[in-house]
């Protein structure tokens, strides 16, 4: 048997450790990459035939200011949007852990929660953006408001 030094010894244990602690830094941040925060709008509007629902709240992608998903309480059900492929997905309540005011999910795309819907029309409606869609499932008109950052270059 062999004996290694003893200055060998503790330099390979050292090099070791800072690889096992890289490699947990990336599977956690790996990890974490998957997972989208949200952010409530306080600015949002929401409309349900033309009416304010009892309760209600928007919330935006916190890392992708204009990105074309939202997440929308209505009443006790949660709505993901995508606009921009003009889908709506239902969310179950336990696929998002609250965070405060906010909320944290994994990807909230699954095909077998998609929810019939028509009549999209997205426009620029000056100070906001306004999605309009038919919920098939309801039979209802579904009106969401988001409010654009004011554009603040000419003052710089």
């Amino acid at each position: 048997m062999t004996r290694i030094p003893l200055r060998t010894f503790i330099l390979s244990v050292i090099v070791l450790s800072g690889c096992a602690l890289a490699c947990s830094r990336t599977a956690t941040a790996a990890g974490n990459a998957g997972r989208i925060h949200w952010k409530m709008l306080p600015d949002a509007q929401l409309k349900l035939d033309d009416k304010p629902p009892l309760t209600w709240n928007v919330y935006q992608p916190e890392k992708k200011k204009n990105s074309p998903l939202i997440l929308v309480l209505l009443g006790r059900r949660y709505l993901f949007l995508d606009y921009k492929a003009k889908l709506v997905y239902s969310v179950l309540p336990s696929d998002l852990q609250s965070q405060g005011n906010d909320f944290e999910s994994d990807d909230l795309a699954i095909p077998d929660h998609l929810i019939p819907s028509t009549d999209w029309s997205v426009r620029d409606v000056g100070p906001a953006e306004q999605i309009r869609l038919t919920l098939e499932d309801y039979g209802r008109v579904l009106e969401v408001s988001l409010a654009h950052m004011p554009d603040l270059r000419p003052f710089y």
